[in-house]
């Protein structure tokens, strides 16, 4: 086989790897429109807590999979906790809330 042959062949076989998971991403195998939902909807919950003034945005980490928001972070009180979730589940697209915010007075 000649060396021209054996690159094409490399460069067939690495396009063929490449397209084959399709529009799929590496971040728990969604797909690129299933990733950009969860973006849009980590975006709108973000902005409800900086539009609210008893929810600080910048302690509280917000991540989406496929629809479930799971918050983090640190909130000064039970009602910041409680409020930063009932703020997340009024964001159209979510599906669920796992509220791991940790209260630190």
């Amino acid at each position: 086989m000649s060396p021209l042959r054996i690159t094409m062949a490399a460069v067939v076989s690495a396009v063929a790897l490449t397209a084959l998971p399709g529009c799929s991403v590496l971040r728990h195998q969604e797909t690129a429109s299933q990733y950009a939902d969860d973006a849009t909807i980590t975006a709108k919950v973000k902005s409800k807590f900086a539009e609210d003034k008893t929810v600080s945005a910048m302690a509280i980490k917000v991540q989406t999979f496929e629809g479930l928001v799971t918050l983090s972070g640190a909130a000064k009180s039970m009602e910041e906790k409680s409020k930063a979730e009932s703020l997340a589940r009024t964001v159209a697209g979510v599906k669920s809330v796992k509220n791991a915010i940790i209260v630190r007075a």
